[in-house]
């Protein structure tokens, strides 16, 4: 389902039920399930049974995901060619706890919704990050691989002549 979808029947029961709710709480709801509306609805009634409002912290509390705003903010250094910025929020994510596995799907998450990447970059991205997703899975479930992930996607923010170089 659309995130859209999600988030009118979110809406829906959450004022049917008197769930106090954030918009920014919802749509983390809608993101964490990913289109599936059995998750999301779960989502809801986790949140608000531990929480009593629905807020994008406690939505991620509850779902323990990777924050999107961390990895927003690791692609807009991505972007700017800032590497240490970008492994600043990676390590900030290992350091929380997660999993390689969590982090590079959660990245691969947002990368899809994120409106800030033109199209060609945008699927440089994705690339990237699906071949360090079969590194992961296949058993290299390290920082590092995170961190090269990283190095390798602020490259293509550099001009085509110095990311030549860095080659």
């Amino acid at each position: 389902l659309q995130n859209e979808q999600v988030l009118h029947r979110l809406v829906e029961i959450c004022r049917a039920e008197d769930v106090k709710y954030t918009p920014e709480g919802l749509e983390a709801i809608a993101f964490s399930a990913d289109g599936d509306m059995r998750q999301a609805v779960n989502n809801l009634q986790s949140t608000a049974s531990g929480f009593g409002l629905i807020t994008p912290d406690n939505v991620f509390r509850v779902c323990d995901q990777p924050h999107p705003v961390i990895i927003r903010k690791m692609l807009e250094s991505c972007g700017r060619g800032e590497v240490d910025d970008a492994v600043a929020c990676i390590t900030v994510l290992w350091t929380q706890g997660y999993s390689a596995v969590d982090i590079i799907t959660s990245v691969f998450r947002v990368v899809k919704v994120y409106d800030e990447l033109d199209e060609d970059k945008k699927l440089k991205f994705i690339r990237e990050i699906g071949i360090t997703h079969m590194r992961i899975v296949d058993g290299l479930q390290t920082l590092v691989q995170l961190q090269g992930l990283v190095a390798r996607l602020c490259k293509f923010a550099l001009p085509d002549t110095a990311a030549a170089l860095l080659a």
